[in-house]
């Protein structure tokens, strides 16, 4: 078994809650309405454009261009996007603390946008605590295209076949495996304190 010597960690939904209905139960209360907002007007793939690097100026007058009559609403998916991660994982973020206190190599690779991620940062200190971060946003490429892992191993000097990188979307998993790395598909802390002890870490 090759040793590990480098513990890649995503953020969003492994070391920080996410959910954009957050300020939007408030926002839209009635649910079908708010259901077909997020799906179809502030959608997963709207929003991944931003992690890809898209302005949120240029996003939003995209969409109000296409829903006129959603204008006060697409603006306030960024005014009130701190109400999305109302949290962190603390036994999540326990076990990356115990990895950095051992001495272990740890970065952090994460599909977010540039300004918001640097607000996570600030609500979030323990996200400035790891050797350093890709942040899909500044490099304008996002999971699962292997081109970030590849920027990140050379950004960081990673040994592909000794990273370990933790995600919690299967596909992100798939892909950073297909690239060299090894990985394992987050659930929970429990879960993960488990997979880790199958792998030989550096000491």
């Amino acid at each position: 078994m090759t040793t590990i010597r480098h513990i890649v960690f995503d953020i969003g939904k492994v070391l920080v809650h996410y959910d954009p209905e957050a300020p939007f139960r408030r926002i839209i209360p009635d649910d079908r309405r708010r259901a077909w907002f997020l799906e179809e007007v502030c959608s997963p793939a709207w929003n991944a454009e931003q992690d890809r690097g898209r302005s949120w100026i240029e996003a939003e007058d995209e969409l109000i261009a296409r829903f006129p009559d959603e204008a006060d609403n697409i603006r306030a998916f960024r005014r009130h996007w701190t109400e999305m991660v109302p949290y962190a994982y603390e036994d999540s973020v326990a076990i990356l603390r115990e990895q950095l206190d051992a001495g272990r190599d740890v970065t952090m690779l994460t599909n977010f946008a540039s300004d918001t991620f640097r607000e996570a940062q600030e609500m979030y200190p323990f996200l400035k605590d790891s050797r350093g971060v890709t942040v899909s946003g500044d490099i304008r490429i996002i999971k699962p295209d292997p081109a970030i892992y590849a920027h990140h191993t050379e950004q960081f000097g990673l040994d592909p076949a000794a990273t370990l990188f933790i995600d919690d979307s299967e596909k992100n998993v798939v892909s950073a495996r297909d690239f060299g790395w090894q990985a394992i598909h987050f659930e929970d802390a429990e879960q993960l304190r488990e997979d880790l002890a199958a792998f030989r870490l550096a000491a």
